[in-house]
């Protein structure tokens, strides 16, 4: 991995060429991560998000970035990964997703087998794809968005992927991973498949980047990445709801937690924890005889928590009267 200290990220700001030391070092410590990927900003929401595949073991650790408020950069082919914090400092500094790619390209000598796409929050994208990148390697650049991909079988992948995203409905993020599908459709990387990953941030940002990191899951290791990384992505959006429905708990908003616990319930049926929260904000809710299939159901598949039920009650985390709790308790049986 190239390390980019003060004086080459000075170069990159200012676009001048890296000195023949800091190339012969870029040319050497590059990783070879031939990937396809997506980097957009979602019009509706102003959401920003990489997604990426790749046979290459824990892809996301080296290609995907994104700061809330600020841009979303998928660095990639013989990859360089400070070309991703580099990217962001220059958008974060005022400088437009084509001034800031070229600043990088100018300070790399070894910009030829790079690849990069860039989009910044106005929905700027600027993308590149070397000279030297392995064939088939290509990018599209669309309304807010880019796909690139290098060392595919075929040359249709990233016009797939960008079909795909331009077509697909839904949230944020099963659009670009169904930008992903439609690349593995084309049969993606000549090598195979390894490992995958998805990061969106927020519009803007907060202050809190726990807040503004809004999706952030990686598949290191898989026979079958997309797939595991489109489960993981409904399982996420599932304890979105669940983190709401945590939430109306503390604000004493029992209607607004039988909400969205039973919307997280809905999405993942078999999730002990989803069931659970669900019958205690129905229980919360007056509504305990809805409650008891739910908590007949949890206590069945794990004991503990008819254990855990009663140790809720003096935190006033269950609101139920003693004859309503043992009703509750009398599901484990």
């Amino acid at each position: 991995m190239r390390i980019v200290g003060p004086i080459a990220y000075l170069l990159a700001v200012l676009c001048w060429p890296a000195s023949a030391e800091e190339s012969k070092e870029a040319v050497m410590t590059v990783r070879p991560v031939h990937t396809f990927s997506i980097v957009a900003r979602d019009p509706e929401t102003g959401q920003m998000g990489v997604a990426v595949q790749s046979h290459w073991f824990s892809v996301g650790s080296v290609v995907s970035w994104a700061e809330a408020g600020v841009g979303a950069v998928a660095t990639q082919s013989l990859v360089d990964p400070s070309y991703g914090p580099l990217a962001l400092d220059l958008l974060r500094a005022g400088k437009s997703p084509e001034d800031a790619l070229k600043g990088l390209l100018t300070a790399d000598s070894g910009s030829d087998v790079r690849q990069v796409g860039i989009v910044d929050s106005q929905g700027r994208v600027a993308v590149h794809t070397g000279a030297r990148c392995i064939p088939e390697a290509g990018h599209h650049s669309g309304q807010g968005y880019t796909t690139e991909a290098n060392l595919m079988e075929r040359n249709t992948v990233w016009d797939a992927m960008a079909n795909a995203y331009e077509h697909a409905t839904g949230p944020f993020a099963d659009r670009l991973i169904a930008a992903l599908e439609a690349g593995q459709r084309e049969k993606g990387d000549i090598r195979g498949k390894q490992s995958a990953a998805i990061l969106i941030v927020a519009a803007k940002a907060t202050g809190r980047p726990w807040e503004d990191r809004i999706m952030d899951l990686r598949v290191e290791d898989s026979p079958d990445p997309i797939k595991e990384l489109k489960r993981l992505v409904k399982v996420h959006q599932a304890y979105q709801h669940m983190n709401a429905g945590d939430a109306a708990m503390e604000k004493n908003d029992v209607a607004g937690a039988q909400r969205e616990y039973g919307a997280a319930e809905a999405m993942s049926p078999e999730n002990e924890e989803m069931v659970f929260w669900h019958a205690v904000a129905l229980a919360n809710a007056g509504k305990v005889d809805e409650s008891l299939p739910l908590f007949h159901k949890v206590f069945k598949k794990n004991a503990n928590w008819a254990v855990l039920a009663p140790r809720l009650v003096p935190i006033k985390l269950l609101n139920v009267s003693e004859a309503d709790l043992n009703r509750i308790t009398k599901q484990s049986r």
